[in-house]
């Protein structure tokens, strides 16, 4: 009897399943369903699953990833917009959160009002280097502990405060998770304990939160959010094809990943002071081909790039009504053209660096991604489309006119298979092996 490995990403559009050869890590099945929110997303993953596992196969686990709801929303507390904050901000990114809002310096009711609004599921709070300044992460944190927000915080400043800094939180009742400085030397990036701990936030206080499901069964299978899911599966395909793209093009984000070899000359004294992420993720929140569909010709018409004179009533036809299926030529047309533009932009942002402090703040931390290797394109529209290899190859690799140097001489795909969720899962928990043999065909 063969013996599978269930991997399901609940998606905030679809809920997909892959069952994976326990032994072999071949792919032996692959469905989908449309996610159920209105009801308990276990009915939609139970339908995926059902329609994964082939006949007479033996479930020995199931693994899930989720950005139903909305993902892990996060905001981020640090010292300067350019320094602390930004590197929190990139941590956040790579532990699959969407960064709703950011705040440094001084934090005033306004701030906290701000923050409130935005719904953070988790903040981030960072700060000085390590033996280096403490008094604004102590304020911080003073300010948060009278606020009377009881939104759970990793700490990730200061190693010489942190222990005050936690007590403190604690005392006033927030949920506090201290790890390691995201920032511990200027110009020295380390993202992986606040990942960490942003993971273990989002298991532990995140997906119970949301009533996805009335079903502890569900909160027990999930093992990461989505993103953090597809970035360690990113990271492990890049281990065997160098410096790699992957573009994910959603229902209601647009994801951009790259691993990238470090480049010498921004190393030392040209290193950026917020450290330079090599193993990134960006999202754009307002470039789903459904929820935020309108964003997409907004940004284009932004951009300057043409499109079908109908395609922005489209997009407001999607973003009204995001469960709506593409029945007819047209419609998939729409589908595909708005699918290859939120690749298009995606990845142009992504190159060009973020914007944090406000419209005014100069870009900083872009990539160049000339030398990339391979490109790979994910999604459901992408899956689903014959030519999606000749039009991501056109959207990204043919985009000249954007003010970025794309991928030159690389090799695209499409994971067709939705394999890079699986992989991510399986690595994570301790099957980096068999991780290994389901990505090799991608």
């Amino acid at each position: 009897m063969t013996a599978v490995i269930v991997c399901v990403d609940v998606g905030s559009t679809y809920t997909k399943a892959a069952a994976v050869d326990a032994d072999s890590g071949a792919l032996a099945g692959a469905a989908s369903h449309p996610t159920t929110l209105a009801t308990d997303v276990m009915d939609g993953l139970r339908e995926a699953v059902a329609a994964a596992v082939p006949a007479g196969a033996a479930v020995v686990d199931t693994l899930v990833c989720s950005s139903a709801g909305g993902g892990l929303r996060l905001a981020v507390i640090g010292n300067e917009p350019l320094v602390t904050a930004r590197a929190a901000y990139r941590a956040g990114l790579s532990a699959g959160a969407r960064v709703v809002d950011v705040r440094a310096g001084h934090l005033g009711p306004g701030d906290f009002a701000a923050l409130t609004a935005a719904r953070p599921d988790v903040i981030l709070l960072a700060g000085g280097t390590d033996g280096g300044d403490e008094t604004v992460l102590r304020a911080h944190a003073e300010d948060l502990a009278d606020s009377g927000s009881r939104t759970p915080v990793v700490l990730a400043g200061n190693a010489s405060a942190a222990a005050d800094v936690a007590a403190l939180l604690e005392a006033a009742g927030v949920p506090v998770t201290a790890v390691g400085n995201v920032l511990p030397r200027i110009g020295s990036l380390d993202p992986v304990p606040a990942r960490t701990a942003l993971r273990e936030v989002f298991l532990r206080h995140v997906i119970a939160g949301k009533h996805l499901s009335a079903s502890a069964e569900f909160t027990r299978m999930v093992k990461a959010a989505t993103p953090d899911a597809v970035l360690t599966g990113v990271e492990l395909l890049a281990e065997r094809t160098g410096d790699l793209l992957v573009v994910d093009v959603g229902g209601a984000t647009t994801d951009v990943y790259s691993v990238l070899t470090p480049d010498a000359e921004l190393q030392g004294p040209r290193a950026e002071v917020a450290g330079t992420a090599w193993r990134s993720r960006t999202v754009e929140g307002d470039l789903g081909v459904r929820h935020t569909a309108v964003g997409i010709t907004e940004a284009a018409e932004e951009e300057d790039l043409p499109g079908d004179w109908d395609l922005p009533d489209a997009a407001r036809r999607r973003g009204a009504d995001p469960a709506l299926r593409a029945a007819t030529d047209r419609e998939r047309e729409f589908d595909r053209e708005l699918s290859a533009l939120a690749a298009r932009i995606a990845v142009r942002r992504h190159a060009r660096g973020e914007r944090i402090g406000g419209p005014t703040e100069p870009l900083r931390g872009g990539k160049d991604l000339a030398a990339v290797g391979t490109v790979v394109g994910s999604g459901g529209v992408l899956r689903r489309d014959p030519e999606a290899v000749a039009r991501l190859r056109d959207a990204v690799g043919g985009d000249t006119s954007g003010g970025v140097r794309p991928p030159k001489d690389a090799r695209f795909t499409v994971d067709a298979d939705y394999r890079l969720a699986p992989a991510g899962l399986l690595a994570a928990e301790g099957r980096r092996d068999l991780a290994a043999l389901l990505l090799a065909d991608l």
